[in-house]
């Protein structure tokens, strides 16, 4: 990590941490949305977003 941003990250809230950890959490939710509709232009918005969801739910670090 670049030093400006960890200073960064270590002048923030905790509020302001969650936000972007959210923010992030948001943000990846929608490019895997993206990527399966691309997969998979036949599947309707619904089966997409449980599909979504499934991945997120299952999902191990």
């Amino acid at each position: 990590m670049h030093p400006e941003q960890k200073k960064s990250y270590q002048a923030m809230t905790p509020e302001q941490k969650l936000q972007v950890a959210l923010d992030l959490y948001q943000s990846a939710k929608a490019l895997k949305a993206a990527g399966l509709k691309r997969q998979h232009p036949d599947w309707s918005s619904e089966q997409i977003n449980q599909k979504v969801r499934e991945i997120f739910l299952y999902a191990r670090t």
